[in-house]
């Protein structure tokens, strides 16, 4: 049952929390953890039945990560990430699948989707060269999704690829040294000339149009939802979780505060009191807003139904605007923490506040662009973008 891997989660949260500051120092993910995480069978959740997984109702997996990001910020971000990988390898070609976890279910993979690189169409598949930024939990991860445009001879863009390359086709560059999100070790992938079989190389037009030739063998419910809303949502939920956790410490630490200025508790401040309702309101409409949403489209893909383009701009709205709320309430707690939660150390409402600005930083958490493809729905626009 996925629930008991959400019970594991929760009972392993203590022992995430207490790793935080090491996963800071050693930038990465402690190997632990991972492994931990790996034992709950966490990273199954979002993977095919055909291939040892639990294709789980989707608000089980953003749940589990929020109480992991709620104990550590960045172990939240990478098991986000690579949690996600999952579910985009089973919209692969069979063949693609069987190569990534026909010896092993439990492979993991990373990405990094920007189109950095330059892939070049040959005979059976694709020449890829170029440098990708910012994948996360790469060092845990023996397979990469990688993102790139497709040229044509002349060296015109022709189509947008996400390319399945084994680790032996790339290097990492340990480039990660940030102010927030330390312990992701998001580090860079190189690759130099690797060629790419057509069946590991899938065009972003079929992904959102949903109709993917992964459909072939994996006909649960949970692979017939929107790229877009599954990839952003899975940006936004550990910031929602950083800052619950960053609310959980911030009120057990009032309790007990002076502030000496004042000669109060800072408890009894009733300026404390508002900040600490309207940060919980904020978090709290941050989380419903995005399991309704991810409910909704997870609701009308086991009937069979199609996910209209309202629901589905609606879930890039709230989405982003989740990230936004759950950001202020941070801003809201660190604010109101005292000059004594900026030392340099391992607070972790100054480490929250880090890690929730750090991620705020991602191309999926732009707002304008997500706003404008709601309002351009709501409106009888045609919708373009693809990441809608």
């Amino acid at each position: 049952m996925a629930d008991d891997v959400l019970a594991a989660i929760r009972d392993l949260a203590p022992a995430l929390r207490d790793r935080a500051a090491e996963a800071e120092t050693l930038r990465r993910v402690p190997d632990t953890s991972v492994k931990e995480l790996e034992d709950t069978g966490f990273f199954q959740l979002l993977q095919p039945k055909a291939f040892g997984g639990r294709a789980a109702d989707p608000v089980v997996f953003y749940t589990a990560v929020k109480e992991i990001a709620k104990a550590c910020g960045s172990t939240g971000w990478v098991a986000s990430v690579v949690g996600v990988h999952p579910w985009h390898v089973a919209l692969f070609d069979p063949r693609a699948q069987q190569e990534v976890w026909g010896q092993d279910p439990k492979t993991r993979i990373a990405s990094s989707y920007a189109p950095t690189g330059k892939a070049t169409a040959v005979d059976g598949g694709f020449r890829l060269s170029g440098r990708w930024h910012f994948s996360s939990g790469c060092d845990h991860a023996r397979w990469a999704l990688l993102g790139c445009l497709v040229t044509d001879g002349e060296g015109n863009p022709v189509d947008m690829r996400t390319f399945l390359i084994p680790r032996s086709d790339y290097r990492i560059d340990d480039v990660w040294d940030t102010v927030g999100l330390r312990g992701t070790g998001s580090n860079d992938v190189v690759v130099e000339d690797a060629f790419v079989p057509d069946h590991r190389a899938l065009s972003f037009g079929p992904v959102t149009a949903l109709k993917v030739p992964g459909h072939e063998i994996n006909a649960e419910p949970l692979y017939r939802l929107p790229y877009a809303g599954v990839f952003t949502t899975t940006i936004s939920t550990p910031i929602v979780g950083i800052a619950e956790g960053a609310f959980d410490a911030y009120t057990e630490a009032t309790r007990q505060r002076i502030r000496v200025s004042y000669g109060q508790k800072v408890a009894e401040d009733p300026f404390a009191q508002v900040r600490i309702a309207r940060a919980a309101s904020d978090i709290d409409a941050s989380w419903l807003q995005l399991t309704r949403n991810m409910g909704e489209m997870y609701a009308l893909a086991e009937r069979g139904e199609e996910i209209p383009m309202e629901l589905r701009t609606r879930t890039r709205r709230d989405q982003v605007l989740a990230t936004e709320r759950a950001v202020a309430a941070v801003d809201l707690l660190m604010e109101n923490s005292g000059g004594n939660a900026m030392r340099t150390g391992p607070g972790p409402v100054q480490r929250a506040w880090r890690d929730a600005h750090t991620g705020r930083g991602h191309a999926a958490n732009d707002p304008e662009r997500a706003l404008v493809m709601y309002g351009q729905s709501a409106l009888g626009i045609d919708i373009q973008d693809t990441m809608a």
